[in-house]
């Protein structure tokens, strides 16, 4: 290994290493992939089509006489697992009982030769169901609120500090504002795919356990026995192995979860669904046979997790001189009546602004809903939104400038903690970009101007998200032998370019160029990695290549033997606890509205962001950008209908579903600061996945004010609302 001075990789923009393959059609997703020494079987679900109830019989002998077709299964015949029907996780006991929660729950799968004769065939299943009455619309007032023991990850539902009615009473200028955000759903472009297989008894099931796996040994000879295979399109797969095993009784060696490129999942494919379960299940009854299911776009909105609707109350006081005196941030929002989750829709408003009196709280209303989960930047995204949208209104009633109103608040120390910034550079975001833009100070509406029949405006808004590290990453690296090394950690690339970013990371480690380097990810027979997931994966594994390349080095010194071999795992991270560690952005937009018909087009948007390191400037950008055209969707699109007589999402498909297409999206830059963050990891960096979509939907929304005097209160920001 040479010593000398080397052009390093890390804050280069390096070509995605998996990039030929993906444009070449090579690169295999989870559907794509082979499985079994046959041709493999396919499956096809059927859903409730009704809120509430029970299915007091089905009748399967159509479909089970059809051409094709292997088998039927229902709770009757999928098979009662102690294990899985006791899950604590509701949403993943498929097909355990007759009892629905939700429209849209499984209620039996067919299994055929072909596709198409498992969809026919579960067009023939009737259900005869015992409904019972539902509750699906989320109201402020309802009598059932609760408040949950936690708000995810795992922070306290509930905070106040100070005397904030007091402070809110007092107030010389004071806003009380409720802000609405609907059902959003993730579509990826990538379905959520499975495929399964069962060994069958006497299979070919002992294979050897490669280097470095993680694996348990259950014998001397270095082989395990692997039952089950499942190929998953997940953002994690030691997660889904480690969640799905134990419901299967199975040990952790016995069960392996394939997923090297996963074309999208914005959070949806962070944990596993219950289609994972039902792929197991239906490759359970036909060991030997590999089972294909992928969930139709449809089918998605109400089993792949959603955004929860939120109700959001904000109040916020200042004096005179517009410093706030107290905020107070009061969410309702939904859960399922099978699996509980709280988004932490509060919980950024908790540090994001200096006010003495500070409150905020968490409501859950248990409805007969498919299951919420997480959606990019969930809580950060609905929660900033409301909060700096108001933000906006306070900065109307106090005639200030809304950057002006953003510095005099900024807060020296967090807020929450007490602790020190690791780096909040929030104030220089604001001014580089307001340089950048062409902001014209003034307060809200100051800008307005018209031109022919639109109105013009601009707005602004900050944007934060945490700096998150999941203990529990594990790498190896191995010298192959003519300058070349193998580094292998079970880490998962949705596109954000983790294949190329963790290859930059690992050659700078080992002081080589990137093409003397392999990365190998997405299988759980690499050494176990954390999930993709709370922008936590490449500040998670970074670090854990890094030190596992130093041990390298220190052990095997400057010439290592052909296949050499060091492993290692993230280390501890002491000033993790010292610091308060967050990432921040300002984010502007210039829209112009249509004086007839309100339609709202975003002419211009601008992020400046401080996120420590960038790794790749290349794929820096992709993310920054990628998360505010979802921002700009998030204000001025999305929105799941519920119909509350029947639990039905109606616009289920992207025909009806708006997101933001090519023609929404006009001028979007991204920029950021340059800086490392020593306190955040090895590498100074922070993640960077989630924080563009984070203050963009308030931006566009303030910059609507800012054009015609509406405000936008409720998503998404459509016509009817502006047209009077």
């Amino acid at each position: 290994m040479t010593t000398g001075a080397r052009s390093r990789a890390v804050g280069t923009p390096v070509a995605r290493v998996e990039g030929h393959a993906k444009v070449t059609g090579t690169a295999r997703y989870a559907y794509e992939q082979p499985a079994g020494a046959g041709p493999p079987l396919y499956a096809h679900p059927v859903l409730s089509t009704v809120p509430h109830g029970r299915v007091r019989a089905l009748e399967t002998m159509a479909a089970r006489t059809l051409d094709g077709v292997v088998t039927v299964l229902t709770p009757d015949n999928a098979g009662q697992l102690d294990d899985l029907r006791g899950a604590q996780d509701g949403e993943l006991a498929v097909l355990q009982s007759n009892e629905v929660a939700f429209r849209g729950q499984f209620i039996a799968v067919v299994v055929a030769e072909s596709p198409e004769a498992a969809q026919q065939a579960a067009g023939l299943v009737e259900a005869d169901y015992d409904e019972l009455p539902h509750h699906t619309e989320l109201r402020g007032d309802s009598g059932d609120l609760y408040t949950p023991e936690r708000v995810n990850p795992a922070f306290a539902p509930d905070t106040v500090e100070g005397d904030v009615d007091g402070a809110l009473d007092s107030a010389e200028h004071m806003v009380d504002v409720t802000y609405l955000t609907p059902m959003e759903h993730n579509n990826p472009m990538e379905p959520h795919a499975a495929v399964a297989l069962w060994e069958a008894e006497g299979g070919p099931a002992d294979r050897p356990i490669p280097a470095g796996s993680d694996a348990e040994r259950p014998s001397s000879d270095g082989v395990a026995t692997v039952r089950l295979t499942l190929y998953a399109s997940t953002q994690g797969a030691h997660t889904v192995r480690s969640t799905l095993a134990p419901l299967f009784g199975l040990r952790k060696e016995e069960m392996r979860v394939v997923s090297p490129h996963v074309g999208g999942g914005f959070g949806s494919k962070g944990m596993p669904h219950a289609h994972d379960v039902l792929a197991v299940l239906c490759a359970r009854a036909v060991p030997g046979r590999a089972v294909k299911l992928a969930l139709t776009r449809q089918q998605t909105f109400s089993l792949a997790g959603h955004r929860t609707p939120t109700l959001q109350r904000l109040r916020l006081a200042a004096d005179s001189t517009g410093r706030m005196a107290a905020v107070a941030h009061e969410v309702t929002e939904h859960t399922s009546t099978v699996k509980e989750f709280a988004e932490q829709t509060a919980c950024g408003t908790r540090m994001m602004y200096a006010a003495p009196n500070r409150r905020t709280a968490h409501r859950l209303a248990a409805l007969n809903v498919p299951v919420p989960s997480w959606m990019r930047a969930p809580g950060e995204a609905p929660g900033i939104f409301a909060l700096e949208t108001a933000m906006d209104e306070l900065a109307s009633a106090c005639e200030l400038d809304p950057i002006e109103l953003r510095l005099r608040n900024d807060p020296p120390l967090d807020p929450e903690s007490g602790k020190p910034w690791s780096g909040r550079r929030l104030v220089e975001c604001l001014r580089q970009g307001a340089r950048r833009f062409g902001w014209q100070e003034g307060p809200p509406g100051s800008r307005r101007r018209r031109e022919g029949d639109q109105l013009v405006g601009m707005g602004v808004a900050a944007s934060t998200y945490p700096c998150y590290t999941s203990p529990g990453s594990r790498a190896l690296v191995r010298h192959d032998g003519t300058e070349h090394y193998t580094v292998r950690i079970g880490a998962a690339d949705i596109g954000t370019g983790t294949w190329t970013t963790l290859t930059q990371i690992a050659a700078d480690a080992l002081d080589r160029p990137v093409e003397a380097v392999t990365v190998e990810i997405g299988d759980t027979d690499l050494p176990h990695a954390t999930v993709a997931g709370g922008s936590s994966g490449m500040a998670s594994w970074g670090p854990t290549i890094v030190a596992t390349a130093r041990r390298f080095r220190t052990e095997h010194g400057q010439q290592p033997a052909a296949g050499a071999v060091m492993t290692g795992e993230l280390p501890d991270n002491p000033d993790a606890e010292q610091f308060a560690l967050h990432s921040f952005g300002a984010q502007f937009a210039e829209v112009r509205v249509d004086v007839d018909t309100g339609e709202v087009r975003v002419t211009r948007m601008l992020g400046v962001f401080s996120a420590g390191r960038i790794i790749n400037p290349r794929t820096a950008r992709s993310q920054f950008i990628g998360g505010m055209t979802m921002g700009l969707s998030m204000a001025l699109h999305e929105h799941g209908v519920l119909d509350h007589r029947t639990g039905h999402v109606v616009n289920h498909d992207l025909a009806s579903y708006h997101i933001a297409a090519h023609a929404d999206i006009a001028d979007v830059e991204a920029e950021w600061l340059e800086e490392t963050d020593p306190h955040a990891n090895t590498m100074g960096s922070r993640g960077i996945g989630e924080i563009g979509i984070v203050g963009a939907p308030a931006a566009v929304v303030n910059a609507v004010y800012d054009a015609t005097g509406i405000r936008g209160r409720s998503l998404p920001l459509t016509p009817d609302k502006l047209v009077r």
